[in-house]
């Protein structure tokens, strides 16, 4: 019976048709160094968050702009001398007079200067974008890459285990086999379907994520080298000097100090608000005066008697204490989100070297002679699904721990705010 089975097998293998898809169609073929480069070109986020720049740029050059001057005229309606409507010629009346604010205590100074650092905050607000974003991107990247490795494998094995139940139906329509072992065949084979839908929804995702992260709409299909791989490895510096170095470098620490800095600068304009401008200006009446043809010079400012910004310089100096404690605590946070990053490196790298360097090439001569093995009838069937399902789970494990790896160094170049591999 067991050479009857093989001779069908042989037969059924060799007909065409059996193959699950797993090459995406009209796929745009991207190293990562591709996918980053069309990433700063076409992510719309980071288009939209430059217009941000623009935009807080031009309220640096608002706050630089002096006020205009104000300038007022006033006509005499009617002359009942000489019996004259809107009489302004020589003997009639008018007034003209301008004025202009002129700021005091460097209260322009110091409205330019808050502006400039609230155009830095939006430059570290973008840069904290796009480190964001790029590890989005990476870990995406290279999530697609490892799922569409699982699922070339598991294609193969449902392509193997169809054809051998297609086999064991003819079989057991001839009554060579029992209705329990074909169960068992399909059984296993439903259960290989449902595991590479599962791993299909989540590369579905992920594929969909990326595109949108790229701004494209053709599927993406990742190209990695050994190269690329390799140059994930342990950093060379201390722990201590990747803390400092995340310190000096992330962007999210450095808007925290501009928020610090801007709540120093509004307070010193708070306090400069206190100070009474000034309005300086010239007045010219033709026979509204003590003299014909009058000209003057005006200067007037308000008292401080009742408002002296009390309010706004208290609510200014409380502002700086607040935006200090959010500092300290972010600089604390991001000490400890790189001693995470760092722990869970060295975790999965002791997972790696646990596993010997032949382990994946063992599994796979395992696996090409296992169907050959039970053909001969070297295997019983439980034997034969047992090692089929060993198989494919540590080809999941596999390449989940592979997308792990890469994982937990990309977090760890984001945690640092730099690019250490």
């Amino acid at each position: 019976m067991r050479l009857l089975i093989a001779f069908f097998l042989c037969l059924l293998m060799a007909r065409p048709g059996h193959a699950q898809f797993t090459s995406i169609p009209d796929s745009l073929a991207l190293t990562l160094r591709q996918a980053d480069s069309l990433f700063l070109r076409n992510n719309l986020l980071l288009l939209a968050e430059r217009f941000r720049i623009d935009a807080s740029q031009a309220q640096v050059l608002q706050a630089s702009l002096y006020d205009n001057p104000t300038v007022g005229v006033e006509l005499s309606t009617y002359n009942p001398e000489t019996r004259r409507a809107l009489d302004i010629g020589r003997h009639g009346q008018k007034i003209v007079s301008i004025e202009q604010l002129l700021y005091t205590a460097g209260k322009r100074n110091k409205r330019i200067a808050l502006a400039s650092e609230a155009t830095r905050l939006t430059e570290y607000e973008l840069l904290d974008l796009l480190r964001g974003l790029r590890f989005d991107l990476r870990s995406r990247f290279y999530a697609i890459y490892f799922q569409q490795q699982t699922l070339s494998r598991f294609d193969q094995q449902i392509n193997t285990l169809q054809t051998t139940v297609s086999a064991y139906e003819v079989q057991y329509g001839r009554n060579n086999v029992s209705l329990r072992e074909l169960l068992r065949l399909k059984a296993l084979l439903f259960e290989l379907n449902n595991q590479r839908t599962a791993i299909r929804f989540q590369l579905a995702d992920d594929q969909q994520q990326l595109q949108t992260l790229l701004s494209i709409t053709t599927p993406v299909r990742p190209v990695v080298t050994d190269a690329t791989l390799t140059r994930y490895r342990l950093p060379v510096l201390p722990d201590d000097s990747l803390r400092q170095q995340a310190l000096r470098s992330r962007p999210d620490l450095r808007a925290a100090e501009s928020l610090t800095r801007q709540a120093e600068l509004n307070h010193n304009l708070q306090r400069a608000l206190a100070v009474p401008d000034l309005r300086v200006g010239g007045l010219y009446d033709q026979a509204g005066s003590y003299v014909q043809n009058y000209v003057g010079v005006s200067v007037s400012a308000d008292l401080p008697v009742f408002n002296r910004n009390q309010g706004a310089i208290r609510a200014a100096k409380s502002q700086i204490g607040y935006q200090r404690e959010l500092h300290r605590q972010r600089a604390i946070q991001i000490i400890n989100e790189v001693d995470a990053a760092l722990l869970k490196v060295r975790e999965v790298e002791r997972r790696m070297q646990t596993m010997e360097s032949t382990f994946s090439e063992q599994f796979d001569q395992l696996n090409r002679g296992v169907v050959v093995s039970f053909q001969k009838g070297n295997l019983s069937l439980i034997e034969f699904v047992d090692l089929i399902e060993a198989y494919n789970n540590s080809v999941q494990q596999l390449n989940r721990l592979k997308a792990d790896r890469v994982s937990a160094y990309e977090e760890l170049n984001y945690l640092v705010g730099e690019e250490l591999f």
